[in-house]
């Protein structure tokens, strides 16, 4: 591993962050950055020493904001914060998004704003570097105040506390620090705060959904066109002509992908003068529907690439005499984009089941359920109904979680965002949508295949290869779970888009026109 990323001064993104987290990337402390760090933990030292009342510090949290804690217990004080703050419920959330929470606080501790000591953060990176990771629940974090309860189990093995995934195995966290040979760190002033308040829930989520959703949209594309090709509809609708009118540039994206992927076909040939007028909107309006999933896509790419490298913990310390209580942990800013990418995410999936609705309708040479003996054998009938199911339980994840808003802390904290909540059903409508393109893609390989012998393009050939080395042609009832699960490995690994791009590199096809990987996602 020849790479490092200087955290507190390197621009952290979300491929740097997912590769830290993973050991990809390591991440280092730089003497410059060792030096902010040990400069803001002395301003912290001066404000107890001078018992300036500074809020966190050497006072209360929340509604006892007002209540002065002596200089002798102010050590106390950050100990027992992770305690009583250390109240998530429900089911941990998955170790990688734990790991990067910590990668996040990290660099937002060694931007030097925080005031913690240099053995904290050390110790942060250490339980990194060794995937040594906090076991975490998903429930409890109202999105203001900073992600409180998860931060606060995040950290409870600092101070020899909580559970770790350690070895393979969920440990408690006293038995691992023996094993180990290591002792709890011991919190000074603040510490305790500048750990818990802070957005690393929100935005870790955050972090996954946009690598996740990135996935989704190349793959709804890829199987779109399938699908597509094996209704035998029409590639004028993808005409840049059209597009440059309307010029939305997620629209216009999807676009020359589709039509790209089309070029070359013998079925796309096969039936130029058949007469048909259009197709229906979840064939033609691909480029319209997939591609404002795409902006929202985009905005939250922009705005959670602005909260990686930020300092949202309070208070926020810029001297010993110049600190500032604000809102700087405050969810909101990724709530609102949370949400809309959850709706961005869901319109996907809906698109998707009535494509596959289509194809066992018996519509445009088809066979009524995709099979030839339909009567005896069901055929295709009932995996649609699994879509169906998959849609309407993301329309039930779609109320947007920041729309609500309720108060805590005795009315101190009167308005939360609840991006916490956002940020984990965003991944939900992503999870199930993975099963819906599975589905999809299930459907198109075997609608293409009663257009034998004809071929289509060089991209879309070699996805309907890779889909029959997992899944084959069925030509009688079998348990279509065990279909489905194959190729919903595939769409959820990446591999299918892999697959698809190798194809056009190979037939030096330009599948994303002006927009090649500019994210570094794959």
């Amino acid at each position: 591993m020849n790479d490092i990323f200087k955290y507190g001064i390197d621009q952290l993104t979300v491929p740097k962050a997912i590769a830290i987290a993973s050991g990809k990337l390591k991440g280092v402390l730089t003497p410059e950055v060792i030096s902010k760090v040990q400069t803001s933990y002395g301003y912290v030292q001066t404000i107890v020493s001078q018992h300036t009342t500074v809020y966190g510090v050497n006072t209360g949290f929340g509604p006892l904001c007002d209540t002065k804690i002596s200089e002798e217990d102010t050590r106390a004080l950050q100990y027992n914060i992770l305690q009583s703050h250390s109240v998530g419920v429900g089911e941990p959330i998955p170790e990688e998004v734990a790991r990067i929470m910590l990668v996040t606080k990290v660099h937002a501790l060694a931007q030097g704003y925080s005031g913690a000591a240099l053995a904290t953060l050390e110790r942060i990176i250490w339980h990194i570097d060794n995937k040594v990771t906090p076991l975490v629940p998903e429930k409890g974090s109202v999105g203001a105040s900073g992600d409180l309860a998860p931060l606060s189990h995040l950290f409870l093995p600092l101070i020899g506390l909580g559970k770790v995934w350690y070895k393979g195995q969920v440990t408690d966290t006293a038995a691992m620090m023996q094993a180990e040979g290591i002792q709890p760190i011991v919190l000074g002033p603040k510490e305790g705060l500048a750990l818990i308040n802070g957005t690393q829930f929100i935005l870790s989520f955050a972090v996954k959904a946009v690598q996740r959703l990135y996935n989704l949209l190349e793959a709804a594309d890829i199987i779109g066109a399938l699908s597509l090709e094996g209704l035998m509809g029409t590639a004028k609708p993808f005409d840049p002509r059209l597009h440059n009118i309307r010029p939305f540039a997620g629209n216009q994206l999807v676009a020359h992908r589709l039509k790209t992927m089309l070029e070359q076909s013998e079925i796309m040939e096969s039936h130029v003068d058949c007469g048909r007028v259009q197709d229906p909107y979840s064939l033609r309006c691909m480029p319209q529907v997939h591609g404002a999933s795409r902006t929202a896509w985009l905005h939250l790419l922009e705005l959670t690439t602005i909260e990686l490298n930020s300092v949202t913990d309070n208070p926020v310390i810029f001297s010993a005499a110049d600190t500032i209580s604000g809102g700087n942990f405050h969810g909101q800013p990724m709530a609102l984009p949370l949400d809309y990418a959850t709706i961005a995410a869901a319109e996907i999936g809906n698109i998707s089941d009535r494509r596959c609705y289509m194809m066992i309708e018996g519509r445009y040479g088809l066979p009524k359920l995709l099979i030839q003996d339909a009567g005896l054998n069901s055929g295709f009938m009932i995996p649609q109904y699994t879509t169906a199911a998959l849609v309407t339980e993301n329309k039930t994840l779609c109320f947007p979680a920041s729309a609500d808003s309720v108060p805590t802390s005795l009315g101190q904290e009167d308005h939360v965002s609840m991006g916490s909540i956002s940020g984990r059903k965003l991944n939900q409508v992503i999870s199930n949508v993975e099963y819906i393109l599975a589905i999809e893609l299930l459907y198109a390989a075997q609608a293409v295949d009663f257009r034998r012998p004809l071929k289509s393009g060089p991209i879309l050939e070699a996805v309907h290869q890779y889909t029959r080395s997992k899944v084959s042609f069925a030509n009688k009832d079998r348990i279509f779970a065990n279909d489905i699960a194959a190729l919903h490995t595939i769409v959820q690994d990446q591999s299918l888009v892999r697959v698809a791009n190798e194809a056009a590199a190979q037939h030096q096809l330009n599948l994303n026109g002006l927009y090649n990987d500019q994210f570094g996602l794959y």
